[in-house]
């Protein structure tokens, strides 16, 4: 095997998309995504934390788990997204670089594809029963660290149709306590469960398009006065947590209030913005699933775009319009040249544009597109993950530490500190 043939094959296998369980498996088996397809939601494993270290350039980073125990005792636990991850903040579209540190997120993730590959640490598949000790408990270390799904509060609660219903404030100055659940929001359901949350002169209220503070809702007569009083008031809540006084060792915290349907939509509609700029410079991830080879390394070629980005985004991939398509790594960063993105792709037409019926997997756009080019790279194989940029699209150069220039080479994909200046 030559050394262009290996640093191929480890390419291939760093972009390995993944797959449900086959019928033939023993139920007892535990689920692992497999080359292919997408896995089934409802087969990963559900968590909840807070967001303590980014590394955008490589999507991973560490969430604190939400488990039995102490939370401030529980160690920051390594994620990694897979490439077709869906990430959601403030109901919107998003990059793990636009969610601030110390948002509690809620997680759909599984085991590493191929442990072999991953760049977060590979633990014991029952990892998640064990207990930490140490007064932590169990499930705070789960081995199910490749995210198919990350959502902030409001985007979960949206996505699955809950609100959250404040009842009862404990207010002093501009800072106390706050009593609620999270309910549906038909009213259906078992009896809720009250949790208590903790909120300060930080804490952004969002009405309309307008950004009260504590003092303002009190003096409009939305909230009581200083003292314990009642609520009755459905909300979405931002939360994120912070080190608790008195002895609480588990209390959340409440960065933001979304009084109304407007204030929210708005702060998507933000976001939505902020992710489409970001796509556009960066090109749409999809995978390949086909490659038809022609003569002089001319080649049609059928790519899945992954799902969970805004419509104008899918929009802009039409019949006859010019594209380009780059070889990436399974962390979405490119490949194949050292002067951007554009250096080596591919350059071709958009053949045609099909869509599926029904609703696609989560991390499938259901939409393919059929693009013929007459230099194919070596990198555009099936099974490969790929960016496609529409040529209505800015053609700009991404960051150093967003694009390799030896797929194969570990160094290069998760820089040591020798990446630092030398003073």
């Amino acid at each position: 095997m030559t050394p262009r043939t290996i640093v191929v094959c480890l390419a291939m296998l760093a972009a390995c998309a993944v797959l449900p369980r086959s019928t033939s498996q023993a139920d007892d088996e535990p689920f692992r995504p497999e080359a292919g397809t997408f896995p089934p939601l409802d087969m990963s494993h559900t968590y909840r934390g807070e967001l303590v270290f980014v590394d955008h350039a490589n999507r991973r980073g560490s969430i604190r788990v939400q488990g039995s125990g102490m939370f401030f005792r529980n160690d920051p636990h390594p994620f990694a997204l897979l490439p077709y991850a869906v990430v959601r903040y403030h109901d919107a579209p998003a990059d793990l670089r636009d969610i601030p540190l110390g948002t509690v997120l809620h997680v759909r993730a599984f085991l590493p594809p191929n442990p072999e590959i991953s760049a977060v640490p590979v633990l014991p598949v029952d990892n998640k029963a064990r207990d930490a000790n140490h007064n932590r408990g169990a499930g705070i270390a789960p081995a199910e660290n490749h995210v198919l799904l990350l959502e902030d509060e409001p985007s979960h609660c949206l996505r699955e149709g809950l609100v959250w219903r404040l009842t009862e404030i404990d207010r002093h100055s501009q800072a106390g306590m706050i009593v609620a659940h999270v309910e549906p929001r038909d009213g259906s359901g078992s009896e809720p469960q009250d949790e208590t949350l903790s909120f300060d002169a930080a804490t952004r209220i969002w009405r309309g398009r307008e950004c009260l503070t504590v003092e303002d809702v009190v003096s409009e007569g939305l909230w009581p006065a200083e003292g314990k009083h009642g609520l009755d008031q459905t909300v979405l809540l931002g939360i994120s947590w912070r080190p608790t006084p008195d002895g609480v060792f588990t209390r959340f915290h409440i960065s933001d209030i979304w009084l109304d349907e407007d204030a929210i939509h708005r702060a998507a509609d933000q976001q939505t913005e902020t992710h489409k700029a970001f796509i556009r410079s960066r090109w749409m991830p999809a995978w390949i699933d086909s490659v038809e080879y022609g003569t002089f390394g001319s080649a049609k070629v059928i790519a899945t775009l992954f799902g969970g980005m805004d419509d104008d985004l899918y929009a802009d991939f039409v019949p006859g319009r010019a594209a380009m398509m780059n070889a990436v790594e399974n962390t979405l960063k490119h490949t194949h040249g050292a002067y951007g993105p554009a250096h080596m792709a591919s350059r071709g037409t958009i053949l045609e544009v099909l869509t599926s019926e029904g609703e696609p997997p989560l991390g499938s756009s259901g939409i393919q597109v059929r693009f013929e080019t007459d230099l194919i790279i070596e990198g555009i194989r099936p099974g490969r993950v790929v960016r496609v940029r529409p040529d209505t699209w800015p053609q700009v150069q991404v960051p150093r530490e967003e694009y390799l220039n030896d797929a194969s080479s570990i160094e290069e994909r998760f820089p040591s500190p020798a990446i630092f200046p030398q003073y």
